[in-house]
């Protein structure tokens, strides 16, 4: 192994360089997967239920990949799970990406892979948001309903 270079299982980082980009589409039952390697081959593509064990079993096994998917109502959980499998997680927002946002081929498996394309390529693009902790949206919400 070269210095700068750190292996994980099934995927490695060097030098900051990210090997595997997964772009994921989500919806409510199921979301579509696009995984970049390096040189932006697609190596896969998959569209899974949107439940934890699913998704456990389509990303667990790729360490330390970048994933890439939209803000919205299941981002905070998923970009949490994603975390905790120990991936760089990059959630994106929607209106601040015309590429996506304005395609003309609007379709869940061409979303997640602009999505991959674009984690791969400048993560600015993509206006990273960044969510809440669990432990913060509790007490706002609690503190919210007590002023109603």
């Amino acid at each position: 192994m070269t210095q700068g270079t750190a292996a994980t299982a099934g995927t490695m980082q060097q030098d900051g360089d990210w090997l595997v980009t997964v772009g994921v589409d989500v919806s409510d039952r199921y979301s579509q997967l696009c995984v970049l390697g390096d040189d932006g081959a697609i190596l896969r593509e998959e569209r899974v239920r949107t439940t934890t064990a699913a998704l456990t079993r389509a990303l667990g096994t790729l360490r330390g990949a970048r994933v890439v998917l939209e803000v919205g109502p299941l981002s905070p959980w998923l970009s949490r799970l994603f975390a905790e499998l120990g991936h760089d997680v990059i959630v994106a927002n929607p209106r601040r990406v015309a590429l996506i946002a304005r395609s003309q081929r609007k379709t869940d498996r061409s979303d997640a892979e602009q999505l991959a394309r674009l984690g791969r390529f400048d993560p600015e693009l993509l206006a990273p948001i960044q969510h809440r902790g669990a432990e913060a949206r509790r007490t706002s919400r609690s503190s919210a309903a007590g002023t109603r």
